[in-house]
């Protein structure tokens, strides 16, 4: 027996549950791929996803997935042999820098754990020690979606200030793009790349990437140049060149549509949103935690993301079980452990197209699989949720 019927709750970090009305926007006919209204609407998008990273650089947009948009930022401003620092908080900063590390590129990296955010002060002080200036760029990640963790990308440009470094910047904005201030041009960073299918609410296959001048002026002589990836080939006055070939076009509608719902809902609404639903996933979670089964895997508060929790399941029970019961029985589908996690969590998304009733009705389910799988847990956690969102949304 289930109660499964009806629409099932995606609540994986990613793909994110796609709006209906992106949905309708992607179902129609395909264009001219050379006429007017497919050039206005590139210009469109690449101004409009500028505006989402507030930046006054350039924005490019590739037919790829993040791995993709990793590729484009590492081959555009890096050389074979150049150095480079990975800051260490999870696994997708890392995964990021094995790429560089298989183009040739010589990576360090600067040890953190999945369980705490990035230490400014260790960036500042490791790049006060390359007093030769080896390390071509810095690269971290504002959110990793394998840990939950939140680094302060404005605390680590001002490190680097600090340090007197001439290091690029390079962030990866894949789960916090559209769910939390992005500060390019105030924060210092010179690279910063995303995807479609978290926060800006498109389904996967583009990747975006911003450079400020400073990083373009680096591309110039960058020699890992890449015939598809490279900037200056989609600076180009064709407009098949700012694709290199076909615009995927039935992405872009997508993309159109779900950039409209952004700034129609206004992105300061769209961060409170998400900042409210995430406070409320980890009330829940606190009240749970009383039970001594289950906890944060962000250990400090303030390092906790609001587009992803991670929930740590101890005392050998599995959190693959849980995982299963929410799918099978109740139609909520949950996030699993990653990474150094695997086998060891589950992750809640709160990202995206999320509303209070997806997230209340979420947090229900995993109450229901706990208490129907015998998991040791304090009682109350979405009430707790509830509680909280009574309290902030006012009438």
């Amino acid at each position: 027996m289930s109660v499964r019927a009806g629409r099932e709750f995606l609540a994986i970090p990613g793909p994110t549950t796609v709006p209906d009305e992106v949905l309708r926007a992607m179902h129609r006919p395909a264009v001219d791929i050379y006429s007017g209204p497919l050039l206005a609407l590139t210009d469109g998008l690449l101004r409009d996803v500028a505006r989402v990273f507030n930046t006054k650089g350039r924005a490019y947009i590739y037919i790829a997935n993040g791995h993709g948009a990793w590729e484009a930022t590492l081959t555009n401003v890096l050389s074979k042999g150049d150095k480079i620092l990975v800051l260490e908080s999870g696994r997708f900063a890392i995964g990021w820098g094995d790429n560089a590390r298989r183009m040739g590129v010589d990576v360090e990296v600067l040890k953190g754990d999945m369980r705490r955010a990035v230490r400014p002060a260790e960036v500042e002080a490791r790049l006060k020690a390359d007093k030769g200036g080896t390390i071509k760029a810095v690269l971290v990640a504002q959110v990793d979606t394998a840990s939950g963790v939140v680094n302060d990308i404005a605390a680590i440009g001002q490190a680097m200030r600090a340090a007197g470094h001439d290091a690029l910047l390079m962030v990866d904005a894949v789960a916090s793009l559209g769910c939390m201030p992005f500060e390019m041009d105030r924060w210092g960073v010179d690279v910063a790349m995303s995807g479609s299918q978290k926060g800006m609410m498109t389904p996967p296959g583009l990747g975006f990437v911003v450079a400020n001048d400073r990083a373009r002026d680096v591309h110039k002589t960058a020699g890992l140049r890449t015939p598809y990836w490279d900037w200056t080939e989609r600076e180009g006055d064709l407009h098949y060149q700012k694709y290199a070939g076909t615009p995927p076009e039935h992405l872009l509608f997508g993309l159109r549509q779900a950039l409209d719902m952004l700034f129609e809902e206004g992105l300061d609404n769209v961060f409170r949103r998400h900042r409210l639903l995430a406070e409320a996933v980890r009330r829940a979670v606190g009240v749970w935690a009383e039970g001594q089964a289950i906890g944060f895997n962000i250990i400090e508060p303030s390092e906790r993301s609001d587009a992803i929790t991670a929930v740590l399941l101890n005392g050998g029970h599995d959190p693959e079980a849980l995982r299963a019961y929410c799918n099978q029985k109740c139609g909520v589908i949950l996030g699993h452990g990653i990474g150094d996690l695997s086998g060891r969590a589950i992750r809640i998304a709160h990202m995206g197209h999320v509303n209070a009733p997806m997230t209340l009705g979420t947090l229900s389910v995993i109450e229901v699989g706990l208490n129907a799988l015998g998991i040791p847990h304090g009682k109350g956690g979405a009430q707790a949720a509830i509680d909280w969102l009574g309290e902030q949304v006012k009438a």
